[in-house]
């Protein structure tokens, strides 16, 4: 594991440099400039604590999420007055935790997000199922939001007892769903669990599609080193299987695959809160990437809160990127959408993508990963697998280092990763 992704960073990098985030900072991000710009909120309160997402979580308590919120409100006046006027950004995504748990204050937040930024493309907001209700789901729409995104993980009853989730009244959901329009209704499924066919996927599909999703996502059970797994992993070769199966149901029943892992009913509804070229992030555990540099909040809630009190940035760790450092980045993410735009590249760069990786892109192409459509490289059903197997890699030699250190230590001196 640790050679395959040592060995894509000195190749894809042209370098020996790790990548070595530390704990100096700028206390002014320069983002003024920067197109394509989304945000991204992060709410970490949950009712109960699910022992398979690695994600930064804290059991709710009303005082507790009460300070929380006053002190992403003075981040948030930090960063926006960094600028002069309002800027445009894409989106605005509020991920968790449970951010329903808040619900009354979504609405502050957005207001005092607009105070500094213009959201052009809606706001996204993920939800537990339990919290799937005609009163909370009225009062997200009143507050502006316009996507959102479910965690069903799925709806059948052994794949949630295996994860450890509780029971879910999903006919109230689905009651509920139905009396509220929203632009985008995904819902979250995992596969590559135990015992778990395409059969049993494609059940939790039509399910989703004929109660309200216009949306799915549909993930890989990545198996995170400080999270608990009660359960033995799918073989590779199973999951692979599987993986074909699923995007070849879905192609023959007319749905539009959007990303790596997420497939629309119509062709037309998306949620991705991953897929943008440069964020600003908000709350504790939010990550910020920018031109150059990539930066991440402390995990700690309190330490989090702390800060903010100070009127300092939350920072823990930044990565000042070198140039092909920030490629690399570019490149990942943005294959996550199944294409890569030369131009568009060309225009983040000012360089070319060919002369850059014409070599790798000459290889893809020769192993089946990767088609040429006019400016667009895109990624075929073969490469589809590969970028996961990738990606497994990475999330297990870069992400869970970085998550694992984060939540042990709320302000860490340095993370060297090579």
């Amino acid at each position: 594991m640790g050679f395959l992704t040592d060995f894509a960073r000195i190749w894809l990098t042209r370098s020996l440099k790790p990548f070595r985030f530390t704990n100096v900072y700028d206390d002014f991000l320069p983002y003024q400039d920067t197109e394509k710009l989304g945000l991204y909120v992060h709410i970490p309160f949950c009712e109960s604590i699910c022992g398979f997402c690695p994600y930064c979580k804290t059991l709710y308590n009303k005082d507790a999420a009460d300070r929380y919120i006053d002190a992403l409100l003075q981040e948030i006046d930090i960063v926006g007055s960094m600028n002069q006027g309002k800027k445009d950004v894409t989106s605005l995504y509020f991920g968790g935790g449970s951010p329903a748990l808040v619900a009354d204050n979504i609405q502050r937040i957005i207001s005092r997000l607009r105070k500094y930024f213009i959201i052009e493309e809606g706001i996204g907001l993920e939800l537990h199922p339990q919290d799937v209700t005609e009163k909370t789901l009225s009062v997200l729409k009143q507050a502006g939001v316009t996507k959102i995104s479910i965690g069903i993980q799925s709806f059948q009853r052994e794949s949630l007892d295996v994860l450890g989730r509780k029971n879910v009244d999903f006919e109230g959901m689905f009651r509920a769903l139905s009396a509220a329009a929203f632009e985008t209704v995904s819902m979250d499924f995992i596969f590559a669990l135990p015992g778990q066919t395409i059969d049993i996927l494609k059940a939790d599909i039509e399910m989703a599609f004929n109660n309200g999703a216009n949306h799915i996502a549909v993930y890989p059970f990545i198996d995170f080193t400080f999270t608990k797994r009660r359960f033995p992993k799918m073989p590779e070769g199973q999951k692979k299987s599987l993986l074909y199966q699923l995007v070849k149901y879905c192609e023959e029943q007319g749905y539009i695959r959007d990303s790596i892992w997420t497939f629309s009913k119509d062709g037309i509804s998306k949620y991705s809160s991953m897929t943008r070229e440069n964020f600003l992030g908000f709350g504790c555990s939010a990550t910020t990437l920018l031109k150059d540099q990539f930066k991440t909040n402390t995990f700690d809630v309190q330490r989090y809160i702390e800060r903010i009190e100070k009127r300092k940035l939350p920072t823990a760790l930044t990565l000042k990127f070198t140039v092909r450092q920030r490629m690399v980045y570019y490149l990942f993410w943005t294959a996550y959408t199944m294409r890569v735009n030369s131009g568009g590249f060309n225009s983040f760069f000012d360089l070319s993508l060919e002369n850059c990786y014409g070599l790798e892109l000459w290889a893809a192409r020769l192993f089946g990963w990767i088609r040429k459509q006019d400016d667009d490289y895109i990624m075929t059903m073969r490469g589809s697998y590969y970028y996961h197997y990738f990606e497994h890699f990475y999330t297990l030699s870069y992400i869970d280092r970085m998550w694992r250190l984060m939540r042990n230590e709320a302000f860490p001196k340095s993370l060297t990763i090579r």
